[in-house]
């Protein structure tokens, strides 16, 4: 070694241990601040697309791309950005994706037209993305002593299961209160103050994880073209020539996928793993309580505003019962995983959600207020109940060295469920002369799906808990996008 080198070593040291850091309480406290606003702006918008509309003449297909970009970018990036954190450390990914989140927050607030909201919604997707698995990977870091883990990924989990408890409720203040940008701009002390305090965190040590560039391009390009193709269906035709064309290009981009992911030595969605039964039923499963979730929330935030006459506030009011029972019930998924493993509650959950949405069909644009409430909250108990070990089955029907991989999966297809289920059931009821039709085609195929995602979890999950690996707790919650699994899952699995 230099003596340039050797002098210089110790005061790089000196200066990096003299630099104040932050405690591992208040890291985790930054990890949990993102990860609520991350999952805040999956909700948050909904019941402000009316006054969106309103002010730029929006259709419900430009609408729907207002959640679908931020939803779409989310779900397919998050195949990657796994291994991004592992490549760059999860402190550089945590604040990149972070400061990108921050800036597109900032111009989706300012966005002179709707197209620039679009686009900076779609890049909000990407740095949500990027951020996720990082900041779960902060918190992890965080704690050398296990039960001080599991209490920081419960604290974790507590703050994506707020966020979407109060997303509609937020939303509705905001844009009745201030006008719709405030859902944009609440966003930016947050994100100031998260990345101040990554100036003091931590660095993360950099890895050798391997990247696999062509598999996420074409995963980005497939997911967008379906999600064109059907939101241009609703409004322009299903032989419209942009239609066809969306559907054509993204059958391709997914043949060239599946043919590069089965040829490579590091593929970011190995195809080997759906050889499992229960890896495929568990992906397919939580993709279709995504749909139907994402879905009919977009569907009865249009409802209730356009057809109902509420204001975006009672919009958002008027989700409450069905959140906060998601969050409640949560809690006791956790305690009947750890009794009866994940299908029991699993099984349970579905036929509950099932239940509901039927139910639902029988709604009209008279239906008393108190009664709707109540037929909603079953959308809310079935997804609580369902989501939990849903996640645990996923991770105990892979082995330990693939947990995270398999976890990053389930959470990719939770994301675009929701994605497709804005795009699909807005496109039914694309037509305000047929809304009330369109509304329960929507039902009935949100109904349909989870019949059949049920009865795939009865034929091929055991019953009680397998014993394939005992995964670690940091990624049995890393799905945690929409309805976080509770506090008691990283001990459950």
């Amino acid at each position: 070694m230099s003596r340039r080198a050797a002098a210089g070593s110790p005061s790089r040291a000196s200066a990096a241990d003299l630099r104040p850091r932050l405690s591992p309480n208040a890291t985790v406290l930054v990890a949990c601040l993102a990860f609520f606003v991350i999952t805040l702006d999956t909700t948050v918008v909904n019941v402000a697309l009316p006054s969106i509309g309103a002010q730029w003449d929006g259709q419900v297909s430009a609408l729907q791309w207002v959640v679908t970009a931020y939803t779409l970018l989310f779900a397919a990036l998050l195949l990657s950005a796994g291994a991004i954190s592992d490549r760059i450390g999860a402190s550089r990914a945590f604040t990149i994706g972070l400061s990108v989140f921050t800036l597109m927050s900032a111009l989706c607030g300012l966005a002179p037209s709707l197209d620039v909201l679009i686009i900076a919604r779609a890049m909000q997707g990407a740095g949500a993305a990027v951020m996720m698995p990082a900041s779960l990977a902060l918190v992890r870091q965080a704690y050398d002593d296990p039960s001080l883990r599991a209490r920081g990924i419960a604290w974790w989990t507590a703050g994506g299961g707020a966020a979407v408890a109060a997303g509609p409720v937020v939303g509705g203040a905001l844009t009745t209160g201030l006008g719709w940008r405030w859902i944009f701009f609440i966003n930016l002390p947050v994100g100031v103050v998260a990345l101040v305090g990554m100036l003091r965190a931590p660095r993360s040590a950099r890895g050798q994880a391997p990247m696999d560039p062509v598999g996420q391009v074409t995963a980005v390009l497939a997911l967008a073209a379906l999600v064109f193709a059907v939101i241009n269906g609703g409004s322009s035709g299903w032989t419209d020539a942009a239609t066809v064309a969306g559907f054509v290009v993204a059958v391709i981009a997914a043949a060239v996928f599946l043919a590069a992911e089965s040829r490579q030595s590091n593929p970011a969605v190995p195809l080997s793993l759906f050889r499992n039964p229960a890896v495929a039923v568990c992906t397919s499963t939580g993709l279709a309580l995504n749909l139907g979730y994402y879905g009919l929330v977009f569907v009865f935030t249009i409802f209730f505003q356009e057809h109902r006459g509420a204001s975006a506030l009672m919009a958002g009011v008027m989700f409450i019962p069905m959140t906060a029972f998601t969050t409640l019930v949560n809690l006791l998924a956790g305690k009947l995983t750890n009794r009866h493993g994940p299908r029991l509650p699993l099984v349970i959950g579905q036929i509950i959600q099932t239940l509901g949405i039927l139910g639902l069909l029988f709604v009209t644009e008279d239906t008393p207020t108190p009664l709707l409430l109540a037929l909603l909250v079953p959308l809310g108990i079935g997804g609580g109940l369902a989501i939990p070990p849903l996640t645990t089955a996923m991770l105990e029907s892979v082995p330990h060295e693939r947990a995270g991989l398999a976890s990053g999966v389930l959470s990719a297809a939770r994301q675009f469920g929701g994605a497709i289920g804005v795009a699909l059931l807005g496109a039914l009821i694309a037509d305000s002369a047929h809304f009330m039709t369109g509304m329960r085609i929507s039902l009935i195929i949100g109904a349909a799906l989870l019949i059949v995602t049920t009865l795939g979890v009865v034929r091929f999950l055991p019953a009680g808990h397998q014993h394939v690996s005992a995964p670690q707790p940091g990624p049995a919650v890393a799905t945690a996008d929409i309805v976080p699994a509770s506090a008691d899952e990283p001990r459950t699995s």
